[in-house]
């Protein structure tokens, strides 16, 4: 019985210590507003984890997606949500709307 509350207190310390992590991390802001995302280029820090927040200020809902880091999120109408990024190489990474592609277009700039 004492490996198994060993097993599991060791479980919710990684736990406790990743959410402690993933506080840690800078932020980013992305608004999408009229299908557009704004700013339309973000810089960030290259080779850093970080968290991206994007605040969906319209009335419909808008899939975030990146084929060049590989992420994709449902944002809601007039909500927000958070994606996890990196770490990335130096570079520009293409970001859209995939709902709005004509529109909901950026880049993020890993420097």
């Amino acid at each position: 019985m004492s490996r198994i509350l060993a097993l599991a207190a060791a479980l919710c310390l990684g736990a406790l210590a990743s959410v402690a992590h993933a506080s840690d991390l800078p932020e980013f802001r992305l608004v999408l507003q009229n299908h557009t995302y704004q700013p339309a280029e973000l810089k960030v820090p290259a080779d850093a984890k970080f968290k991206l927040v994007i605040e969906n200020r319209d009335a419909s809902p808008e899939e975030f997606e990146s084929t060049d880091f590989n992420r994709e999120k449902i944002v809601l109408p007039n909500s927000s949500t958070s994606v996890y990024v990196g770490p990335l190489k130096a570079g520009s990474y293409r970001f859209f709307g995939d709902f709005h592609q004509d529109t909901a277009q950026g880049r993020l700039i890993a420097e």
